[in-house]
């Protein structure tokens, strides 16, 4: 490996434990709120954020920006200071990844950190402090939840297995309705992030993502993903890309990298039956 590959490799792995140690600190602020109802208010008509977020989007800026104040920053629940827009680096940051969970006091939030460069994330950290677990991830190096490699298996889900499906609860019913192979809905995650680190963890196999998420819904969930490997992409496979003058996001679908065709093809067999 050349030297500065080398160099770049530690960049990101000691962004990632910067990142980590943060989300880490935050996620107890999170734990000071939760069942302890915390001032709400709405923005853009029905978006829940809550005291919580700014408390935890405050202190993360403070810490982050001061360890690395050449990085531009992105955050659900920050004005766009413009820095996302010259800085090579920057952070990416959803404070509380499913507000509205957490406000009804579901256990699955996150603190989603991820640094972005090139419009990809290379490092990645989804704190989930009610749950006591942290899953990190270092693009080229791996991911880890509480400190235990991630790594899914290479063989696709045999024929008998009921696929273990996580999606918005508007397509349950086509969902439902396809026999092409036996589903099994889980219940519905609130948090995005969460429902992504399922495919990491195993514990789902796909995971469809209806228009409209944001970068910072994504960025390190999509790392973590793709170290354990899995894949998140868009519904014709590719691969979303951050930092763009437009945040948003179309349908997306992640899924084990071996049975990614197979989870596009439902997708779009799903797409054209809700239609």
């Amino acid at each position: 490996m050349q030297g500065a590959d080398l160099q770049t490799m530690s960049e990101n792995a000691a962004d990632c434990a910067l990142i980590a140690e943060a989300a880490v600190e935050v996620g107890k602020i999170g734990l000071g709120y939760f069942k302890k109802d915390p001032s709400v208010w709405y923005k853009d008509g029905n978006s829940p954020v809550s005291e919580a977020d700014m408390a935890i989007d405050q202190r993360l800026r403070a810490i982050l920006r001061s360890a690395r104040p050449d990085y531009g920053w992105l955050s659900e629940e920050s004005e766009d200071d413009g820095s996302r827009g010259v800085a090579s680096r920057l952070f990416v940051v959803d404070p509380i990844d499913g507000t509205r969970g957490f406000i009804n006091g579901h256990k699955s939030w996150c603190v989603s950190v991820a640094v972005v460069e090139n419009g990809r994330p290379v490092a990645g950290v989804l704190e989930c402090p009610a749950r006591r677990e942290t899953y990190t991830a270092i693009v080229g190096e791996g991911a880890w939840l509480n400190g235990k490699p991630l790594q899914l298996s290479r063989s696709r889900p045999a024929k008998h297995e009921p696929w273990r499906i996580v999606g918005p609860k508007s397509l349950a019913k086509s969902f439902r309705n396809h026999r092409a192979r036996e589903l099994q809905m889980l219940d519905f995650v609130p948090s995005l992030a969460y429902r992504l680190a399922m495919i990491a963890s195993g514990e789902a196999h796909a995971v469809f993502v209806r228009p409209n998420a944001h970068d910072w819904d994504l960025t390190a969930a999509d790392l973590i993903v793709g170290e354990a490997r899995g894949c998140l992409s868009d519904i014709d496979g590719n691969r979303p890309l951050y930092n763009r003058p437009n945040l948003r996001h179309g349908i997306l679908v992640a899924s084990g990298l071996d049975w990614h065709d197979e989870a596009l093809d439902l997708a779009r067999a799903i797409k054209m039956a809700a239609q």
